[in-house]
This record gives C-alpha cells, structure tokens and sequence, in this order.
C-alpha cells in the first residue's frame, strides 16, 4: 500500500477513534448521573418541581402510586405560572396543572398534598421537606423527579435528613419520555441544558455542603 493511503487510512481509524471516545465518555458521563434508591413502600411520593419536565414526572408518580407505593403524593411548588387556560381564563400554577395531571391519572384529589412554603431549588426542597417530614412524622420518602436531576436530588436529600430518622429513596422517571437518553442527549437542546449544566450546580452542591 502507497504511503500516502497508509497515512489517510491512519488518520480516518484516528478520527473515529476519537469520535467513539468522545461518544463514551459523553454516555458514560449522563449515565453517572442517574441514580436508584428504591423503596418497596414508603409514606409518601415527593414529586420535586419542575415545569420543563412536569408530565413525565406526574406519569411516574402516578404509576408508583397506583402500584401502591404510598398513600399520598407530595408536590413541592415554585410558585410559577404556565400559559393561558382559555377553561379558567388565567395562567394557572404548575403545581394546580400537575394536581390535574393526577387526578386525570387516577389519583385521588384528598390524596394529594402540596408542601408549603414555594422553593427556588433543590436545595430549598430539600430543607423545606426535612421539616415537613417532621411536622407530618414521616417515616420514609420516596423521590420522584427527571433521571439527570436524581444524584443531585438524592445528594441533597440525604443532606438534609442525615440527622433524622426519616429514610429517603427516589425512583427517577425513565429517559426518552421528556429527557433525551444518555446515548444521544448531545444532540438535544434540552441535553445540553440538562447534562452539563447539572455537573455545574452538582459541584456548586457539593461545596455548598462543605
């Protein structure tokens, strides 16, 4: 074989060398970030906030609750809007669309809950549910909220309840419903607003912590 080929077959095993490397590790790297703490029963479903990913999450938590998995859904709220309800005539919060979502799905209205006061993040989740787990006696928890968001998630959580008696599990919802898989979430817009960003705040997290 002429130099010349031997250099351009070279080059081209080279290229696709590194384009499976840079796909494995982009895999590897979404993967990491979805964690399972399963619980067979716990006194409540938590569903965490989020109205980028809101029907995947209340599909999840209906399923989990009509498998019996607790009692009682917890919603916690950001206190946002959504769009125009031409039926109320009014931007409708997240949390009331999410409690219709479920109603829909066949859980019961007395046996949905939203947690009090509205958070701005995980974290606020986190400290603002610690002390409902309290005021409620919760004995366990079940989390239910988007797959790249659940070490974050069960990291704060764990934060938070360290000191108590109340035991955490969470039960992300499946990728590709809402969320793009690890395998392909680089070429989604929502991918790179979800994976990357996460390493982000789960860094900021873990200082936070410290």
């Amino acid at each position: 074989m002429p130099k010349r080929n031997r250099l351009s077959w070279r080059r081209v095993f080279v290229a696709f060398s590194l384009l499976i490397g840079c796909w494995l590790v982009s895999w590897l790297g979404a993967r990491w970030l979805i964690v399972r703490a399963p619980l067979d029963h716990a006194d409540a479903i938590v569903v965490l906030s989020g109205s980028s990913t809101l029907s995947e999450r209340m599909q999840h938590a209906a399923r989990l609750y009509a498998e019996k998995r607790a009692p009682k859904i917890m919603l916690t709220t950001d206190n946002r809007q959504g769009g125009w309800s031409t039926a109320e005539q009014r931007n409708p919060y997240f949390h009331e669309i999410a409690i219709n979502e479920l109603n829909q799905l066949g859980v019961p209205r007395e046996n949905i809950e939203v947690v009090r006061p509205s958070v701005n993040s995980t974290w606020q989740e986190g400290m603002v549910l610690s002390n409902c787990a309290k005021t409620h006696n919760l004995r366990s928890i079940l989390i239910v909220t988007s797959s790249y968001h659940s070490r974050r998630a069960l990291f704060t959580f764990r934060t938070f309840f360290a000191d108590g008696d109340t035991q955490v599990g969470i039960d992300p919802v499946e990728t590709g419903v809402q969320t793009p898989t690890p395998a392909t979430w680089w070429l989604h817009k929502r991918g790179w607003q979800f994976v990357p960003v996460e390493y982000l705040k789960l860094i900021y997290y873990l200082c936070r912590s410290l």
